[in-house]
């Protein structure tokens, strides 16, 4: 048994030095890692007490032990353990191939010198899954099993005492089906063929003949036999049992194909097509010899089998051998064919789009699902904003009544005037603590200046107006001087208040109308500060720009401008002392001239500005009232005691 494993290990594998596993004991299993890089070329592994191994086979990257306790464990060609799990009954044999694992064991006892075997077939790939699940295992009556394996294409085969090889059917649901006799070729009782190997493309059936014996010597070396198959078909004798034989022995002998496409292998197409051309011919032989016997039921039957191409070929030797009932019944068929090619196309077209939507759909849904919650969320947002815009209109009508003028009043508690409630100060004198019936209506927009109080605007727009005229001239404007202070009612206070602050604001916003080129001014006076902030260039920058074409140019395949700087490093220090002083005072020279040109740049800003300020401030003393003579004092003598009489 040991002898058997060791043969199977070797004869199927795709590794040109494949681990050798041995058994010094039957409780230890030792395996010999040829290919292995490092040092360790080989690891033992101790079983359990009382527990023996009795089987062993490998695959790709693993090994595998059946023990007495009906356990079967894996390990991985290393030396690691992987998953160990029960087999239904004691083994008999096990083979591996590539992701493949065959196992067979004893289902139980058999009866009138029959055996009750069982069989179970595993992949071990990523996908680990069971392809047959415990199935019987056909044997020829009062027979035993002898051989195991893979064909060369992979495919399960056994080998049982009386010479039938069988073999793995992947397209009739994962029967087995009988491809050869050894015994048809053995010239004696006593002679048998020891299976060394099974080859599907070309069909070949590799054994060492054994004279007198079921086990072939060792020496000397023996020779091996290449035999043929055969499919057991009735009335092989005659051309139709024959053409017919070897259409399913092609077919057979072909599943692996689909084996192979099925699990991503990589195969030959000519190989199929070559198949398939052969399939096909021996279908149009068959379809013919039965034309020639009159049996057109049977003809049809054929065509049934064949492709789209070959049943209209068959249509045209049907009518050309003037059976119009058979060229009609074919005509028919072949329309069946071609709208079950159609229905197949738009049902795979069909499954592939499913596809393609449901992976869509799935890296949609997190989009959707943020969007809807963003919308929800800018809703909620709408109506706690609207509904805190209800809250602030109700305090704001209670405050009108208070005093904006006292020290105890804030920004916020100043009641909120819309500036179309203000007038300028021509049309007279205005009550400030009128409330507009605009001023009632909710806010239709968050910027609306609702919640914000025109004196906080007028005292904002005075400071503007008194930055800009102080960044403009460097004299105050000439201001009206009061008189003596008198006392004034509150209401006059607050109209004059009104008067001199509108007054103001219209006067600055006159002047920003008159010199709109005066912000546009100042925004370029600020370039010349933000070159001067820039760093300078360095020596190699300056090289880097100059030779940069042609580091381009040697290094086509340069596309990050890493890999051009990390060029130009390289390529810089190659340079003596001299060139790299000589480029960095270039770059010295230049951030100075740079710098010169910035300074006269901002002189000529600076001396336009100066001018611009003298002619607006000649403007504006053309447009100021002439100033009023100031009282005697006779007569300021003689109004403050006027006001001190009226008092």
């Amino acid at each position: 048994m040991m002898g058997q494993c060791q043969l199977l290990g070797k004869s199927h594998s795709s590794q040109v030095l494949h681990p050798f596993i041995s058994l010094i004991d039957s409780c230890k299993l030792h395996c010999l890692h040829f290919s292995s890089w490092d040092s360790s070329k080989e690891w033992i592994v101790d079983m359990p007490q009382n527990e023996d191994i009795e089987a062993v086979c490998l695959g790709l990257g693993w090994a595998a032990a059946a023990t007495s306790a009906m356990l079967l464990r894996l390990f991985t060609i290393g030396g690691v353990q992987k998953e160990v799990f029960c087999l239904p009954g004691p083994i008999v044999s096990m083979a591996g191939h590539g992701e493949q694992l065959f196992i067979i064991y004893h289902r139980g006892t058999g009866f009138d010198g029959d055996q009750c075997l069982g069989v179970q077939l595993l992949e071990l790939g990523k996908k680990k899954k069971q392809i047959l699940h415990g199935d019987p295992l056909p044997l020829t009556r009062k027979s035993y099993l002898v051989w195991v394996g893979f064909s060369a294409e992979g495919t399960p085969c056994y080998v049982d005492s009386e010479g039938i090889v069988r073999m793995l059917n992947r397209g009739l649901g994962n029967t087995w089906t009988p491809i050869c006799n050894t015994r048809e070729h053995c010239k004696g009782k006593s002679d048998h063929y020891w299976v060394v190997g099974i080859h599907e493309n070309p069909q070949q059936l590799r054994c060492i003949p054994c004279k007198g014996s079921r086990f072939p010597p060792t020496l000397p070396r023996p020779a091996v036999a290449i035999l043929s198959f055969k499919l057991p078909y009735c009335q092989i004798a005659t051309e139709k049992g024959q053409m017919e034989e070897q259409f399913w022995r092609s077919i057979v002998f072909h599943n692996h194909l689909d084996y192979l496409a099925k699990n991503g292998y990589e195969y030959e197409e000519s190989t199929k097509n070559q198949a398939v051309k052969e399939q096909q011919e021996l279908l149009m032989k068959m379809l013919a010899l039965s034309c020639k016997l009159d049996r057109e039921f049977r003809c049809v039957e054929l065509a049934d089998l064949m492709t789209q191409n070959a049943v209209n070929l068959a249509i045209k030797y049907a009518s050309r051998s003037r059976r119009l009932m058979l060229a009609q019944r074919l005509s028919e068929l072949a329309v069946e064919k071609a709208a079950e090619l159609a229905a197949t196309q738009v049902e795979k077209k069909e499954e592939e789009d499913f596809r393609k939507e449901l992976n869509a759909g799935y890296s949609n849904i997190a989009a959707e699902w943020s969007q809807s919650r963003l919308k929800n969320q800018v809703e909620e947002d709408t109506e706690d904003s609207g509904e805190a815009d209800d809250k602030e209109e109700k305090p704001e009508i209670h405050k009108h009544g208070q005093n904006p003028f006292s020290k105890n009043a804030d920004s916020s508690d100043v009641p909120a005037i819309k500036s179309g409630a203000v007038t300028s100060s021509n049309q007279g004198r205005v009550n400030p603590f009128k409330v507009s019936a605009s001023s009632k209506e909710p806010a239709t927009s968050v910027n609306s200046a609702r919640s914000t109080n025109i004196l906080d605007s007028m005292n904002k727009s005075s400071k503007k107006s008194l930055a800009l005229n102080r960044a403009t001239n460097n004299e105050k404007s000439p201001v009206i001087k009061p008189l003596l202070p008198k006392p004034k009612s509150k209401q006059a206070s607050a109209a004059s208040y009104f008067q001199k602050r509108t007054s103001q604001v219209d006067k600055t916003e006159d002047v920003k109308e008159e010199n709109p080129q005066n912000s546009s001014s100042e925004t370029p006076a600020m370039c010349p500060q933000n070159t001067e902030n820039q760093r300078p260039k360095t020596g190699f920058q300056m090289w880097l720009e100059e030779n940069r074409s042609s580091i381009l140019s040697d290094n086509p395949d340069f596309s990050d401008e890493a890999d051009i700087i990390k060029e130009g490093m390289i390529r810089f220090r190659v340079l003596s002392a001299e060139e790299r002083k000589a480029w960095a005072s270039k770059a010295k020279g230049g951030t100075t001239s740079d710098g010169a040109e910035a300074k006269k740049r901002k002189r000529m800003v600076d001396e336009s500005h100066e001018t611009e300020n003298q002619k607006e401030k000649a403007k504006e003393n053309l447009n100021l009232p002439k100033k009023q003579k100031p009282l005697d004092l006779s007569t300021n003598q003689k109004l403050s005691a006027f006001a001190f009489k009226q008092e």
